[in-house]
């Protein structure tokens, strides 16, 4: 049975208010038929994405990862994980023994800003001083450990341990290494120092990690989610769809696809069911046009969106008095952890909404009881379609997946902290796979565990290859 969702009670002192303010906030509903509507795109996206000669370009990537299999329970050995996506990185050493992680150690690493903007190849020099220094502080320097690398930048991969960079995000802009291996440059490295028993033998991004994660965690895993700042999604995918595959695939039946659905509606399909609050935020936002589904919904967008619509019921006279407080005017000044703290006073069903008036409060507005129940509507309204949207893709990946039962891998502060989200996800996939069985699988550090993971499994398949 889906879990039972219940929208804030809205009783205004005004109640000729409460028709203008659901007006305001309908646009944000989606009906069954813009639901429809929006699967079907999702699934024709997909189609094209995994042809070989599509007819035009699909919005999502559908990178083939050549991950043809997840953890079995067999793994044994120790593997190192770099994990690679920010300032600051990280090296790890997991030990295995039959399936189960018996330690990690992980150490924190700064990336100073000239490598970051310097030549490619002292940053990856930069990154093999860094795992000498881990392995050394361990007296594991004779060692020979296979290494998984997360590599949290747009690649396409040509093979399980070959990422070709396509663009540097975030603060990193080093010439010498779009268009080229990242793999191949960390092994160069590695190799130049002569000192590393260490090879890099996979390439992964966090949302694969995160589904391998989750398969060490629940062998029925077969789709990995990211929720947080972005978003993102991967699942398993039969070969025989595949058809851009590049190369014979042997006697391999899956393989991972990476689906890179930020993206989903860069082309312009989903334009008939965006607000003006989404084509605001995209035309203010630094990179208009692009990641046009994480800006519905994303940790870095919702609480922009929420400002968007509180500043609408300003301008129509419906909140503060009539008067839009200067703090609501400065983009980003409403984050996304508030509409979280606005949720919790939701769910608690609290008779004085204390997280909500923080809100307020740290933000400096001043504002009456009539202005707090109308933020915990649009919040709720903000949260209920980002669930939706969510569900939306997610039904129609596990229907794609198509196993008799499958658990879905879910990591991303957006997730972990949002008070309402996994139930509200919980009910509408219910609600549009009904009788598929699913369960929603909270699996951390995917970057990182789940890089370590990776590399034992490349470590099988080379070793099964040749034997």
């Amino acid at each position: 049975m889906a879990p039972r969702i219940e929208a804030p009670e809205f009783r205004l002192t005004k109640t000729d208010v409460v028709k203008k303010v659901e007006d305001i906030l309908a646009p944000l509903k989606l009906s069954e038929e813009v639901q429809k509507r929006i699967r079907e795109v999702y699934d024709e996206e997909m189609r094209i994405g995994l042809a070989r000669n599509p007819s035009r370009k699909s919005c999502l990537q559908m990178e083939n990862t050549y991950l043809p299999e997840l953890p079995n329970g067999t793994e044994e050995g120790e593997y190192l994980a770099l994990d690679l996506g920010g300032t600051n990185f990280r090296v790890i050493l997991l030990q295995l023994e039959k399936g189960r992680v018996v330690s990690d150690e992980v150490q924190h690493y700064f990336v100073p800003e000239p490598l970051r903007v310097g030549p490619g190849s002292e940053l990856f020099d930069f990154l093999a001083a860094c795992i000498y220094d881990f392995l050394e502080t361990r007296s594991k320097l004779d060692h020979k450990l296979p290494l998984g690398f997360t590599f949290s930048f747009p690649m396409t991969q040509q093979d399980l341990n070959v990422g070709i960079l396509v663009s540097w995000t975030k603060s990193f802009n080093c010439p010498g290494v779009v268009g080229e291996d990242a793999v191949k440059m960390l092994n160069e490295a590695i190799q130049r120092r002569g000192d590393l028993e260490v090879e890099v033998v996979a390439v992964l991004n966090d949302t694969t990690g995160t589904l391998v994660q989750g398969a060490f965690l629940d062998r029925k895993c077969a789709i990995g989610l990211i929720i947080g700042t972005g978003s993102n999604a991967c699942y398993i995918e039969r070969v025989d769809r595949v058809e851009k595959w590049e190369g014979t695939h042997g006697d391999i039946k899956e393989v991972v696809v990476d689906i890179e659905w930020g993206a989903f509606g860069d082309n312009g399909v989903l334009d008939f069911m965006k607000t003006e609050y989404d084509q605001m935020l995209d035309k203010n936002s630094l990179l208009v046009g692009s990641f046009t589904f994480e800006k519905l919904f994303s940790g870095k967008y919702l609480g922009e969106l929420t400002r968007l619509v509180l500043v609408k019921l300003a301008e129509e006279g419906l909140m503060f008095g009539g008067k839009i407080p200067s703090q609501l005017l400065r983009p980003g000044s409403f984050p996304t952890r508030f509409v979280s703290l606005v949720e919790q006073d939701a769910v608690l069903k609290l008779a004085r909404p204390v997280s909500s008036e923080s809100c307020f409060h740290e933000l400096g507005i001043e504002h009456g009881s009539d202005d707090l129940k109308i933020l915990q509507q649009v919040c709720f309204a903000v949260t209920e379609r980002a669930a939706i949207l969510l569900a939306i893709c997610l039904s129609a990946t596990l229907m794609r997946v198509d196993r008799e039962e499958c658990t879905i891998a879910v990591d991303g502060s957006l997730y972990k902290y949002h008070p309402r989200l996994h139930h509200l996800l919980e009910h509408y996939i219910i609600k549009m796979t009904p009788g598929k069985k699913f369960s929603l699988l909270l699996a951390e550090d995917g970057s990182g565990k789940g890089a370590g993971l990776i590399a034992a499994i490349a470590n099988r398949l080379r070793t099964r290859k040749h034997s």
